[in-house]
């Protein structure tokens, strides 16, 4: 039998954590020193202006939870009911499966430019069908109180797919007998989805949850590519305003602490989730066994 030398499974791992380290170690530590070390000194002065002068960063933070709470929930609630309904091995299953998965393979970029000629103001898709039928053209991403609400539509129809096949694999890894079983004794498709599927995939939900919420408190492209921030700050998040400030302003320093309030919000939210998620009935497994 083949035996494998200890310094094989380093060398193996060896090229992802050194990409992992150039593109997200050094960069994050980049960042968090650009913020406190300026002209040759260490100071807090970029976070002092930033959390007590800056009124810019904060509309930013209200603009970027604003968006979040509502797209991490419509994301998460839509992927998983794509996968429930491709989660049957019916004639014809794997074309659907391909159609959700279509939107996430194709470039954001493309994604945005799609998007921004459908609801485009003037000639635009959506309002022509409006216009058609005798109902008022809408303002849709030049209107302060609908962008927001254009880049949830966007988002979710780019990444649901993506999402969609994780919950997937999560339905997958479930015995059958189980359903069958709860069928036998009468549970309803709702009670089985809320007392059998949910808590059996709790790891997958854990998972999607924070990688979603990573994803979209990042996210940049929709801003850039059809909003620039706009109408009136509406859709200027602190990803999009980090940027501005560093690329526009010049303001490298306001932009590193930016990015570093953001990183740190990312970890609590994450940690939060992990929180409410936490397996409660660990711990007093753990004593029984230690009673036995």
């Amino acid at each position: 039998m083949l035996r494998v030398k200890k310094p094989v499974p380093y060398l193996m791992i060896s090229v992802a954590c050194i990409l992992l380290l150039v593109f997200r170690v050094i960069p994050l530590c980049s960042s968090l020193l650009g913020s406190i070390y300026i002209n040759g000194a260490f100071t807090w002065d970029t976070f002092d202006k930033l959390f007590f002068h800056d009124t810019i960063f904060w509309k930013s933070m209200v603009v970027t939870l604003r968006l979040n709470v509502v797209l991490i929930p419509v994301q998460m609630v839509v992927s998983l009911a794509l996968a429930l309904l491709v989660n049957h091995e019916l004639k014809g299953v794997g074309v659907f499966r391909t159609m959700f998965m279509t939107p996430f393979s194709i470039s954001g970029v493309v994604n945005c430019l799609i998007w921004g000629m459908l609801l485009a103001k003037n000639n635009g898709v959506i309002n022509g069908l409006l216009n058609t039928f005798g109902l008022p053209s809408q303002g849709f991403w030049s209107d302060k109180n609908q962008a927001i609400w254009c880049i949830v539509a966007e988002s979710t129809w780019a990444g649901t797919g993506y999402w969609m096949i994780f919950f997937l694999s999560g339905l997958k890894g479930i015995d059958t007998s189980i359903y069958e079983s709860a069928a036998l004794d009468g549970c309803s498709p709702f009670r089985r989805l809320v007392s059998i599927t949910l808590p059996l995939m709790k790891r997958t939900v854990l998972f999607v949850m924070v990688a979603n919420t990573t994803a979209n408190l990042l996210m940049f492209t929709p801003m850039k590519t059809i909003t620039n921030g706009g109408p009136m700050g509406s859709t200027n998040t602190l990803m999009y305003e980090a940027y501005k400030s560093s690329f526009q302003f010049n303001k490298p320093a306001r932009s590193s602490a930016i990015v570093t309030v953001l990183l740190v919000m990312i970890a609590l939210v994450c940690a939060l989730q992990f929180f409410l998620m936490r397996d409660r009935d660990e711990k007093p497994g753990k004593k029984r066994g230690a009673a036995k």
